[in-house]
């Protein structure tokens, strides 16, 4: 049994009411609507589509919504895990803090959702887009790899993952009037459980954090770089195959070096997406630089420092990592 403060025991209270209040399923997003391929899924900030700039109009609307299903496809995939690690954290609260429980199961219960939601859109453009489209990570395979590091790494992620969800949406694709009326309420809706969820996951962490010892911190934060590394690998084999299949499906023919710097840059936005924009937010360094050792801050600024090429010449949501 975990004894939660009184302060936090408040915030999983605030977070169990604003559950209640945003609570939406898939039907009151959907309505009976499809996607409309005239217009662009994800913005310019994300998809990096604009520097490209050999790419006419029709061909950074493609790209955007080839970008677009593997960042749905991608959401469902992390959501696997996380779903399976609030259940697993939630028995710390089993026979404590009924309130820390219940806003833990209703977390669940909303990825769960969530990975129901990103299983039909993936029907839905798997309908409308042409054939060979390929998610490359399989949901099982990634989720167990991640759920067999230390707990305090999977919650670091997962805080990681949900922080720039919401980033995302606020300053990207919510203030984009070109982008599919469909494509932003999917991401409006999930906005709105994300952002309860973020609160949630600062929570766990902390608590776990208060578990560890200095050698097992250590420990922790090796697991926390080997994520990111797998989360790269991920991204690289989804980056050449959405470059692929880009190519294939657009009526434009292009050169070989033309075909490097897609590549290229599809894989410079993926690594924007899911990992630098998230990490450079400030709750996130705030709470995870609040944690480590200056030499682990180190270890970790080090293995992110070769993904920093990333940031987009004009940035729309994040500061610089603190020096």
């Amino acid at each position: 049994m975990t004894t939660v403060s009184a302060p936090a025991s408040h915030r999983y209270a605030k977070a169990i009411e604003t559950s209640k209040r945003v609570h939406w399923e898939i039907e009151d997003l959907v309505r009976g609507r499809s996607f409309d391929f005239g217009r662009k899924f994800l913005p310019d900030g994300l998809s990096l589509v604009k520097e490209l700039p050999f790419l006419g109009e029709a061909d950074q609307r493609v790209l955007s919504q080839v970008q677009g299903r593997s960042y749905a496809n991608i959401f469902g995939l992390v959501e696997r895990f996380i779903s399976a690690k609030m259940v697993d954290i939630s028995r710390d609260h089993w026979f404590g803090d009924q309130t820390a429980f219940e806003a833990l199961v209703r977390f669940t219960d909303d990825e769960l959702k969530h990975q129901d939601l990103f299983r039909r859109i993936e029907r839905m453009l798997g309908a409308q887009m042409p054939p060979g489209y390929v998610c490359v990570p399989e949901p099982n395979q990634v989720a167990g790899a991640v759920l067999g590091k230390r707990s305090w790494a999977v919650l670091a992620l997962t805080s990681h993952i949900e922080l720039f969800v919401s980033a995302h949406y606020r300053c990207s694709i919510d203030p984009d009037p070109a982008l599919d009326p469909l494509w932003k309420d999917v991401f409006l809706y999930h906005w709105k459980d994300e952002a309860t969820h973020v609160v949630l996951d600062e929570l766990e962490w902390l608590r776990e954090d208060e578990k560890l010892t200095p050698v097992q911190r250590d420990g922790a934060v090796d697991d926390l770089i080997a994520l990111v590394v797998a989360v790269d690998g991920i991204l690289q084999a989804q980056s050449a195959a959405d470059a692929d299949y880009f190519t294939a499906i657009t009526s434009t023919v292009f050169t070989d070096a033309q075909r490097e710097q897609i590549s290229a840059s599809v894989l410079k936005a993926y690594r924007w997406q899911y990992i630098v924009s998230g990490v450079m937010e400030p709750r996130f360094q705030k709470i995870l630089f609040g944690m480590v050792s200056d030499a682990q801050r180190a270890r970790i600024e080090s293995a992110l420092a070769p993904l920093l090429y990333a940031v987009p010449a004009e940035p729309e949501m994040t500061l610089p990592m603190a020096a």
